[in-house]
């Protein structure tokens, strides 16, 4: 780096979304809600499209990490089970609370982890995760003191805890349904008297939080600390970040979810059988069965990467590289609108003051 850069990079390494307020010309309070909503929307939307059209894979995945498939050949049994209704098959178990749980299920996560990632390093006195342009600076020392650094460390333990609690409240209902189909789904919840909050909640609920605090973590925590402190800084770029961002959820993320998406499909098929879950039983039962490959083989996994790659690997990318196009144009728009309000606001203020008393 020059001296000038040198000399440049404190000011630029300050949070990204301070620095586009002050690109804006918006105050603090009025940008970070409405980039925190922005990104919110943005990944909601992509997760419908990259959903939807991985169904196919979903469905593959599902049966591998079921009590379905067994023994040799559990790719192509998986298959099998996929498209015995045809070729359309996978698109028909989707319904309209599965197309509604995509969106929120990806722009809550977003949503929902921005909120605490940002509530919670301002409560502490600590910096946000890195977002957007940030990984591409190089690393600099920074002078935090161990107390910072344990802050920090439980802000980013926290943060994907609660944001996976949230999108598990939010999909899991809709994954169950996918699982069955409509028609049986309909069957077994009615037949489960379920309270009203274990409804919404859906079974199998906590491997399904387990699963998705891992993602989470892969995504918005592992994934952008590590490319901005490790990654060498001369091959930082747009493709590199996208690939990064897909080895760890390959080879990171999906190593470690493998084992929860195992325990909750089979916590289905025990639901399906006997009508309700009792972990204990499943864990024990699916281990004397087969053993540590009842949690994780090598097409279990590859499955899980096949549906979950495209979307949750690509991720990363999409939001710090993607996302970050758009914001100058929405925050014009929020700029102009605030502006015509703090007008009108000021203008009143006027005349109220010039207005006679009585």
């Amino acid at each position: 780096m020059s001296e000038q850069e040198q000399h440049e990079a404190p000011k630029l390494q300050r949070r990204d979304t301070d620095l586009v307020a002050e690109q804006a010309g918006l105050p603090l309070s009025i940008a970070e809600p409405t980039l925190v909503t922005y990104r919110s929307i943005g990944i909601g939307m992509f997760g419908v499209v990259m959903r939807f059209a991985g169904m196919p894979l979903e469905k593959i995945a599902l049966f591998m990490n079921s009590s379905q498939v067994s023994g040799s050949g559990q790719l192509q049994q998986a298959a099998r089970l996929t498209f015995k209704d045809g070729m359309l098959a996978p698109y028909r178990v989707v319904g309209p609370a599965s197309i509604t749980a995509w969106f929120f299920q990806y722009s809550v996560m977003g949503l929902a982890f921005q909120f605490f990632d940002h509530g919670l390093s301002n409560l502490l006195g600590v910096k946000p995760v890195y977002y957007g342009n940030e990984l591409m600076l190089p690393r600099l020392e920074d002078e935090t003191s161990a107390t910072d650094n344990i802050k920090y460390g439980f802000k980013t333990l926290v943060s994907p805890i609660f944001s996976a609690a949230i999108e598990t409240k939010v999909s899991n209902r809709a994954e169950v349904q996918r699982f069955f189909g409509l028609e049986k789904f309909a069957s077994i919840e009615k037949s489960m008297n379920a309270r009203s909050l274990s409804r919404v909640a859906g079974p199998a609920f906590a491997p399904g939080m387990m699963r998705n605090f891992i993602m989470c973590q892969t995504t918005f925590i592992i994934t952008p600390i590590t490319y901005k402190l490790y990654f060498p800084q001369e091959r930082k770029s747009n493709r590199s970040l996208f690939w990064f961002g897909l080895g760890m959820n390959i080879f990171v993320g999906n190593v470690a979810a493998i084992t929860q998406q195992s325990l909750w499909g089979r916590s289905l098929d025990y639901l399906g059988t006997h009508g309700k879950i009792e972990y204990k039983k499943i864990i024990s039962e699916s281990y004397k069965r087969d053993g540590a490959k009842a949690f994780f083989t090598g097409p279990k996994w590859f499955s899980r990467v096949l549906m979950n790659a495209p979307a949750q690997g690509v991720l990363p990318w999409f939001y710090n590289e993607v996302l970050p196009i758009g914001e100058p144009a929405v925050m014009n728009v929020v700029k102009q609108i605030y502006e015509m309000r703090f007008k009108d606001i000021r203008r009143n203020a006027t005349a109220d003051t010039k207005s006679p008393t009585s």
